[in-house]
């Protein structure tokens, strides 16, 4: 069951919000602007849509529980449980993962599920927030505040950040190859949208100097099949058999058998005759 509907979507129309949305809208944009295919899945989040630069004919949006600003039909196409996608083994060719794992009670069961819907050399393309991070230290230490009844948390209370090497273990397990990665949101955890554009300068800077240390990282892995070959198209190893060179001989000799005689010492028998 997801806890999206909790804290996530409010906290997105705040200043750090709408600073997340816009750079992991860029990514998504062009992690499956070339990934090709039949059938796509979002799973959640859907105030991003992470589909939108891609071209497959079957685009779905996935939501854990309808949500009153997206309740029309063309908004959320379906509403199911994570860790029990309605899709037959190997039928979806991309599936993304905004945060949905953060906000899953089982992500490591989310995720099992995802490779099991997913095509050989399928891809999987998933975002989620860093602890380690300005902003991750910032959310533990507004956690250490409220329990003593101050504050309140930075980051959305309902989201549970995955540290990135975890999420790669969680992968590799599932027979997943990590294909690329980056992190991103370098300006420290503040809440003023002037204060965020006065450290835009970190951005540059932390790409370069500590690019580990971003606020969100972002994923994009290929389901790989042990044993599986891909096989080439019929017409290529058709043209590839008419062109191979095919010896032909006359006779089969046995071993031991006579060898058969050259045609000029029959000429020369005659003559010897006559």
């Amino acid at each position: 069951m997801s806890r999206e509907i909790i804290g996530l979507g409010p906290w997105l129309d705040t200043p750090p919000g709408r600073y997340l949305l816009a750079w992991e809208r860029a990514q998504y944009d062009e992690a499956v602007a070339d990934v090709f295919g039949y059938h796509a899945l979002q799973l959640g989040l859907a105030e991003l849509s992470t589909l939108a630069a891609n071209r497959m004919p079957h685009r779905w949006l996935a939501l854990a529980q309808p949500q009153p600003r997206f309740s029309t039909a063309s908004q959320a196409q379906l509403i199911t449980d994570f860790e029990a996608l309605p899709f037959s083994e190997g039928s979806l060719d991309l599936v993304t993962l905004p945060h949905t794992l953060e906000l899953s009670a089982d992500p490591h069961g989310a995720l099992r599920e995802v490779e099991r819907v997913l095509v050989p050399e399928g891809r999987v393309v998933l975002s989620g927030f860093n602890p380690v991070s300005l902003w991750g230290l910032r959310q533990r230490r507004a956690r250490i505040y409220a329990r003593m009844g101050v504050g309140d948390s930075y980051l959305p209370a309902a989201c549970e950040a995955i540290h990135y090497w975890r999420m790669r273990d969680w992968l590799r397990l599932l027979g997943f190859e990590v294909e690329s990665s980056r992190f991103g949101l370098y300006r420290p955890g503040v809440r003023s949208e002037a204060w965020l554009e006065r450290f835009r300068w970190l951005d540059g800077l932390g790409e370069r100097s500590w690019p580990i240390f971003g606020a969100a990282y972002f994923i994009v892995a290929v389901k790989r099949v042990r044993g599986m070959h891909l096989l080439t198209a019929d017409w290529k190893r058709s043209r590839a058999r008419a062109g191979a060179p095919v010896a032909v001989t006359s006779k089969v000799h046995r071993r031991g058998a006579r060898a058969a005689p050259a045609p000029h010492s029959l000429t020369k028998k005659k003559e010897q005759r006559f």
